[in-house]
């Protein structure tokens, strides 16, 4: 038994003081003799008895009245929870595309929120989180609300995220019991991320009546020659073999081809379309099967016409570089000092200044306003580099130096592989190859690099200074023949063409909605001038930075919708992009709780969301007794009435 006011239970001590006036009450029988009192005697002494009798009976009831009175007054109760401290549910509800799917009741995210609604207090308080937002400390009525309202999205909630909310909303409240839910169909990718120190919570798994998936995982284009191109669409099978499916590619909305294809259980095809060339493609491939999920079964790709991405090279002829910037992609120009037109710095994405000796202040001032504008800068040094030429310029650039030449016989050993340099390069790491050795090296001394590719000794090789306008990368040590064999190196060619692709990041093919991606827009806008991207049913400025000859935009909480859409400055289009909805969503591998349960004791698994909160409104019911305890109270009332009326000693 628990007590709302259990301080009011210290006035029972005053219990006590009826008891001592009872003890030691001053009042007495008075005898009176008589001349003979022998056949009173009897009598008497029954009087005397049965009045001690009636007072200790009116004492008791009254006790027992006061006692039943201040019980009812501390509100006494049985329950689980105390009655003083508030009740907060945390609900996490998967609302990502693959509970758009059917159960056994229907939809898995239209049944989950109706069955919310239907079971939660509607006394306590609550946060709710989806994928796309969270209602913090909300009421019963505005829960319902936004249930009614949720919809599926296309982003996916990281689970350490989810349990980030769960310790921010419970940072620095008391006198709250908290209560943790999360409703998903919990997709393989969620299993790594449960560990011993996860927060205590019940887990309801969503799960879908159909075990069969047919996706368009990803596309990819083929040239044959000029007048065609080839669209291979990859098809991915989950569950058994199908035939005879149909697939259809349209340009926009305009149909081009169709076939069909039958794909064996468990398997991946390609499927390939041959297309005539056109300047612009917006393409659109859809196969057509009734499976678990139907948002995959669309995918969108965009071909733009895009230009070739312009670096110059000042200082030595390299033809290595001649080679690696080919000019069906790039526009590669190299240039003596003597020989350099400054009037197309500006108009580079990428400009390398190759073994130069010294760096002249007329090249200093142009190149450092080149970066200042947005533009990428590889810096190699020469075997007879003038040290103090370069650490003036490297000083105003980049807030580094380097130091005076070591010659020495070093390996080439350490590989930054997570660097974008290197991303998609090698299918894994390589440990063990030939190394490349440079016979000298100039230290380099900077607090705001970071190493891509370092000596055995842990010194840099290749740097890339950190700047909020532009990527700027420096070599140690010269590159040529007599000094190092880097350029026979399997590294030469991904370095290098690396340094020219990210200088410019034109559009791809297609993109995943919730991915943060990178593009450029070669444009100069006016001040305060913006561009944004829009279909016909949204609109959005995205996140942005405007140099002089390009804008940089990243997207990722927007779009929310897989589909086309256009990059405009006012009303003119710029590019196309076309966005799909991740791969991971079409997963039908789901967690075993069950087996989840055994390693983490504070997971409780439940079989439905009415269980759930079931059993956590028995565990929260409260049973007040005050009534009782009232009801003594009268009745110890009426008992002393019934004892003074009646009674007669």
């Amino acid at each position: 038994m628990q007590f709302k006011n259990p301080e009011i239970l210290y006035f029972l001590a005053l219990l006590i003081i009826p008891i001592l006036v009872h003890l030691f009450q001053l009042q007495k029988f008075v005898k009176t003799p008589f001349t003979n009192v022998a056949f009173l005697q009897k009598l008497v002494r029954e009087t005397r008895k049965s009045s001690r009798l009636k007072k200790w009976l009116i004492l008791c009831v009254r006790m027992l009245l006061f006692t039943a009175i201040l019980f009812a007054f501390s509100q006494p109760y049985f329950s689980n929870k105390h009655v003083n401290k508030n009740q907060h549910t945390f609900i996490y509800l998967d609302n990502s595309l693959s509970t758009n799917s059917i159960g056994d009741k229907g939809n898995l995210l239209q049944i989950s929120a109706q069955e919310i609604i239907e079971n939660a207090s509607k006394k306590d308080t609550y946060s709710l989180q989806t994928n796309d937002r969270l209602y913090k400390d909300i009421t019963y009525s505005t829960l319902k609300k936004e249930l009614l309202k949720v919809k599926n999205v296309s982003t996916k909630l990281d689970l350490m995220s989810i349990f980030l909310k769960i310790k921010s909303i419970q940072k620095n409240k008391t006198n709250t019991l908290y209560k943790n839910i999360l409703i998903s169909d919990f997709q393989t990718n969620y299993k790594k991320k449960f560990t011993n120190v996860t927060p205590s919570f019940s887990a309801i798994k969503l799960q879908s009546g159909q075990k069969n998936n047919v996706s368009i995982d990803s596309v990819f284009i083929d040239s044959t020659n000029k007048n065609n191109f080839i669209v291979n669409v990859v098809v991915k099978n989950q569950g058994e073999a199908k035939k005879n499916i149909p697939i259809a590619i349209f340009n926009s909305d305009i149909l081009i081809s169709k076939q069909s294809y039958s794909i064996k259980k468990n398997d991946t095809k390609i499927i390939s379309f041959t297309i005539q060339n056109q300047s612009n493609f917006s393409g659109k491939i859809e196969t057509t099967f009734n499976d678990t999920f139907t948002f995959d079964n669309t995918f969108y790709f965009n071909l733009n016409s895009t230009n070739k991405i312009n670096i110059l090279s000042i200082g030595n002829e390299a033809d290595f570089l001649r080679k690696i910037y080919a000019k069906d992609e790039f526009n590669f120009t190299q240039s003596s000092l003597q020989n350099i037109n400054y009037n197309s710095i500006q108009k580079q994405q990428l400009i390398i200044l190759y073994e130069l000796e010294k760096i002249s202040d007329i090249l200093s001032k142009s190149i450092i306003d080149y970066c200042n504008k947005g533009g990428n800068l590889v810096i190699i040094p020469n075997i007879k580099s003038e040290i103090k030429s370069y650490n003036i310029f490297l000083a105003k650039i980049a807030g580094s130096k380097i130091n005076s030449k070591v010659s020495d016989t070093l390996k080439i050993t350490n590989i930054n592989f997570n660097h974008p340099l290197f991303k998609n390069v090698f299918s894994k790491k390589v440990l063990n190859f030939q190394y490349p050795t440079t016979q000298s090296h100039y230290p380099i001394s900077s607090k705001k690099s970071s190493k891509i590719v370092s000596f055995e000794n842990n010194s840099s090789f290749i740097s890339q200074i950190k700047d909020a306008n532009s990527r700027i990368y420096l070599f140690s040590s010269a590159l040529n023949k007599n000094n190092s064999n880097f350029l026979n190196s399997p590294l030469i060619v991904p370095v290098f063409y690396n340094f020219g692709k990210l200088s410019f990041k034109h559009s791809k093919l297609y993109y995943y909605l919730g991915d943060k991606n990178y593009l450029d827009i070669e444009i100069s806008l006016e001040k305060d001038e913006v561009l944004n991207i829009s279909n016909s049913k949204s609109s959005f400025i995205p996140e942005q930075q405007t140099f002089q000859n390009k804008v940089n935009i990243t997207t990722k909480e927007q779009p929310n919708n897989a589909g086309f859409y256009y990059i405009q400055r006012k009303k003119d289009t710029l590019q196309i992009l076309a966005y799909n909805t991740p791969k991971e969503e079409s997963i039908l591998n789901f967690m075993n709780l069950n087996s989840l349960k055994e390693k983490n004791r504070n997971i409780h698994i439940s079989t439905s969301i009415a269980n759930v909160f079931k059993d956590l409104n028995e565990k929260n019911e409260v049973h007040w007794l005050w009534k009782w305890f009232l009801a003594l109270a009268i009745v110890s009332l009426l008992l002393e009435i019934l004892i003074l009326k009646f009674y007669k000693p």
